[in-house]
């Protein structure tokens, strides 16, 4: 599995994710890179900043990506 399909399927389950989230759980140290891989094969990838604080007690903001609250659209 590539390091794009890990991120997709992490996403498409309904997590967000960090840069340091992604590092620790899906191996993956370029989370923006492959974001921007995502997005240009046409992926619907929000971001949002937020505030985290680092190892040694200071504040820093960091981009959060999920895919939003989409829901499967039901076949009738």
């Amino acid at each position: 599995m590539t390091q794009c399909e890990r991120i997709l399927n992490y996403l498409e389950r309904g997590h967000s994710v960090t840069p340091l989230q992604s590092w620790r759980e899906l191996g993956v140290y370029r989370l923006s890179a492959r974001i921007h891989d995502l997005r240009n094969a046409g992926h619907d990838i929000l971001s949002e900043t937020v505030t985290v604080t680092n190892a040694y007690g200071e504040s820093c903001k960091v981009s959060r990506y999920d895919m939003g609250s989409k829901q499967p659209e039901l076949a009738l």
